[in-house]
């Protein structure tokens, strides 16, 4: 009687897999394998809880992992995972998120454990990073291509640097992981109003929605001060009729909360919190706001173009991937079909001209929302499907 072949997954927050990966753990449970899923726990990310995971089959192992590569804690990491993967005798190891891919391939080095693939959801060096960053963590991921059979990249800056300068036997480019463009929703007019009712949202606003989580990278702050700032600009105008609602949790919300009171924006700034509905809550929106710093392929962005929403969003890696090349410039602004993007993710005022050319030009944002439609599907689920059904099969006969 043979043995059933295992698969290891593994991320620094449990909500990961969940949120992201739950394709990837089917295609592997078609494929016989038994699939376990490493992470910490503790601190689970997109939700509050790991309910998500009961009922998948997914096997789950406590690690303590930790963000900052300086924690001490990594050496109980380390060890918790050579000691896990001795005991299990994994036959395939997909590991994503920084913390998670560094530890987890040094213990499967040393524990001779593979094939090992390494997605990277954004490596924090790129066009614009710090000289730390690149001081940092271009050596640390350079080193650890050695110790990486698949290397995974989800958009094209990335997937260049690791095809040209690292060492994984495999580099491959997928686009995320996907839109499913079949959970996208078509609101009527009552059916929009019933929601907006449902969310304490007004009816009679331009309702401009962010959604990620509330830590530094997302820059949520930039676009609060940017309301406000708007506000100011606009008092009694024409285009001052607008309501922020941001989606998400994280460390910074209270600090993000109490900035909307400081500014006396707070009648004009709904928080959501984190969302089980996003694609009914983008259904609510006019015009989808995405100021991050950092990202990988966004996958808050992707949704929001699939759900037909024009963007103002900063101009990264990522996020430009999706938006495409843009059609014209001015100043800090890039114009392309499906919206603006902004030359620097901190510029305020670049902001509030995008909204400027956004709102007194509303006829142009259906438009603009449909092109972002059409767009989305050039990054589908089925396309990431297909790709990642090959790669799994190529690495299972290793």
């Amino acid at each position: 009687m043979s043995t059933k072949r295992k698969a290891l997954l593994a991320t620094t927050v449990s909500g990961f897999v969940p949120q992201f990966e739950m394709d990837n753990v089917r295609i592997l449970q078609n494929m016989g394998y038994e699939v376990h899923y490493a992470s910490n726990y503790n601190t689970p990310a997109y939700g509050k809880d790991n309910h998500r995971l009961d009922g998948t089959g997914v096997i789950r192992h406590q690690i303590d992992f930790v963000r900052s590569p300086f924690n001490p804690t990594n050496f109980t990491v380390y060890k918790q995972l050579r000691d896990l993967m001795k005991q299990e005798q994994f036959d395939l190891v997909h590991c994503h998120t920084p913390m998670g891919g560094v530890m987890t391939r040094l213990a499967a080095h040393a524990t001779r454990t593979g094939p090992v693939a390494y997605t990277a959801h954004g490596f924090h060096f790129f066009k614009g990073a710090s000289l730390i960053n690149w001081l940092f963590y271009y050596p640390m991921e350079w080193f650890l291509s050695r110790y990486t059979t698949q290397q995974l990249c989800i958009n094209r800056e990335d997937y260049e640097r690791a095809k040209k300068s690292f060492h994984a036997t495999y580099v491959d480019y997928i686009p995320g992981a996907g839109i499913n463009r079949s959970r996208i929703l078509n609101f009527d007019a009552e059916q929009i109003r019933k929601k907006k009712k449902e969310l304490g949202l007004p009816i009679d606003k331009w309702i401009l929605l962010s959604s990620g989580e509330m830590i530094k990278r997302k820059n949520h702050e930039t676009m609060i001060r940017t309301i406000a700032k708007y506000r100011t600009e606009h008092i009694d105008g024409e285009n001052s009729n607008i309501h922020y609602v941001i989606c998400g949790h994280g460390k910074l919300e209270t600090y993000l909360k109490e900035l909307v009171k400081r500014l006396g924006i707070s009648d004009i700034v709904t928080f959501l919190g984190y969302r089980d509905d996003m694609m009914e809550v983008y259904q609510t929106a006019d015009i989808f706001l995405f100021p991050s710093f950092q990202e990988g392929l966004p996958m808050a962005l992707l949704e929001a173009m699939a759900c037909g929403l024009p963007v103002i969003c900063s101009d990264i890696r990522g996020s430009s991937d999706l938006m495409g090349t843009p059609l014209s410039t001015a100043g800090d602004l890039e114009f392309c079909r499906g919206g603006i993007m902004v030359k620097k993710a901190d510029l305020v005022d670049a902001y509030c001209q995008a909204l400027d050319h956004m709102l007194a030009a509303p006829q142009n944002l259906k438009k603009m929302g449909s092109d972002n439609s059409s767009r989305s599907g050039m990054f589908t689920s089925e396309e990431v499907h297909a790709a990642m059904e090959f790669i799994y099969s190529r690495l299972s006969q290793l």
